[in-house]
């Protein structure tokens, strides 16, 4: 009976023991890292950050190019009444050589969502929002196709008016990437008949040795 009296002590003393709310100080950890996550949460508050000796803004370094993008726009948007750039841009040409059917046709989706509705799908300036004059805007937008002044406009001119803006025109650089600006310009000059259609869809090296 006194044995079981003292393990019954025991046990009641470890689970005493074991329920201590006093709070330790923990050993050293070896890998901090692993133990404690420094993860970033995406709708957290990160103004901290640095506090916390955490570097980290959310934003590609300086200089990077992302991987499949195309090089940056090296000429800067004009200050105000200043017109040297977008004059410079001029020489810039077009990276986008060839198109295939299939990039073509999303070339045409991208200037409808983004461009008919001024320009109009036929490129004609008559897009819903000056419909033959009833719409709300006043002026008649740029003529893409059957204005000798935009179907001239070089390639670099027309890059430079779709990423900063140009007139009553908003910048578009929010809403495509330089490979979609480039591909939309590229899209209105085969519409301006400056350029052929699309390019043929590119064969792998099997199938070409195959037709050989």
């Amino acid at each position: 009976m006194r044995k079981l009296t003292f393990i019954a002590c025991c046990v009641v003393g470890s689970v005493l023991v074991g329920c201590d709310s006093v709070q330790r100080t923990p050993n050293d950890t070896y890998m901090p890292d692993m133990a404690y996550s420094r993860s970033y949460e995406t709708y957290a508050d990160h103004s901290n950050l640095a506090e916390k000796g955490i570097s980290y803004n959310n934003q590609p370094v300086a200089g990077t190019v992302a991987r499949g993008s195309d090089l940056p726009f090296h000429i800067p948007m004009d200050a105000v009444g200043d017109t040297a750039n977008y004059v410079a841009s001029k020489a810039v040409k077009s990276p986008v050589l060839s198109l295939t059917d299939a990039q073509l046709k999303e070339a045409e989706r991208l200037y409808l969502i983004n461009c008919g509705i001024c320009h109009g799908a036929k490129l004609d300036g008559n897009g819903p929002l000056y419909k033959d004059g009833n719409g709300p805007y006043p002026a008649k937008p740029a003529t893409l196709v059957g204005d000798a002044k935009y179907e001239n406009m070089p390639e670099g001119q027309m890059f430079y008016s779709l990423t900063y803006g140009k007139n009553l025109m908003g910048s578009y650089a929010a809403q495509l990437n330089r490979k979609q600006r480039w591909d939309i310009i590229y899209y209105i000059k085969v519409k301006q008949g400056k350029i052929g259609t699309a390019a043929p869809a590119a064969t792998n090296d099997s199938t070409a040795m195959a037709k050989k």
